[in-house]
C-alpha cells in the first residue's frame, strides 16, 4: 500500500458521519480537560494527544468496507476489520512520530530558535512515521 491522499473519500461521507466524528472528538477533548483538571496538565496533555477522531474514523472505515463488499454480494466484515486495523497501525506509527516530535521540541526548544526547532521536530515526526511504515512493508 502506498501512502497517499485520497480526496475522493470526502464525497463518500455523509452528514451523520461528520457528526459522529465531531461528537466523539469533542468527547475525547472534554475527557482530557477533566483529567487535566483532576490530575494536572501533564497527565491531561497525554490524553489530549490521543487522536480525538480515531475511534469514529476506524468505525466508519469498517462500515464503508462492509457496505462496499455487500453491494457486490460479498461478506465484507473481514475486509472491514482489516481496513480498520491498517488504519489503526497507521495511527500508531503517527503517534510514535508524534513522540519523536515532542522529544525534539523538549530537548532543543529551550536553547535554540523556535522555527529551527519546529522544523527539526516536523522532520523527526515524518521521518519516524515514514520509517516505521517502510519497515512494516519489509517484514
Amino acid at each position: 500500500m502506498r501512502i497517499e491522499a485520497n480526496f475522493s473519500a470526502i464525497k463518500q461521507t455523509n452528514l451523520r458521519e461528520h457528526l459522529v466524528r465531531f461528537v466523539l472528538g469533542g468527547a475525547v477533548t472534554v475527557a482530557a480537560g477533566l483529567i487535566a483538571r483532576r490530575w494536572g496538565p501533564v497527565i491531561g496533555g497525554l490524553f489530549l494527544a490521543f487522536p480525538a477522531i480515531f475511534p469514529a474514523g476506524v468505525t466508519l472505515i469498517e462500515q464503508h468496507e462492509v457496505k462496499r463488499k455487500r453491494e457486490i454480494g460479498q461478506d465484507g466484515r473481514k475486509r472491514g476489520r482489516l481496513a480498520a486495523a491498517l488504519d489503526a497501525l497507521g495511527a500508531a506509527f503517527g503517534a510514535m512520530g508524534l513522540a519523536a516530535f515532542a522529544a525534539v521540541l523538549w530537548r532543543f526548544l529551550p536553547g535554540h530558535s523556535s522555527w529551527l526547532t519546529l522544523g527539526l521536530a516536523v522532520v523527526a515526526w515524518m521521518g519516524v512515521s515514514g520509517m516505521l511504515w517502510v519497515l512494516r512493508k519489509r517484514s
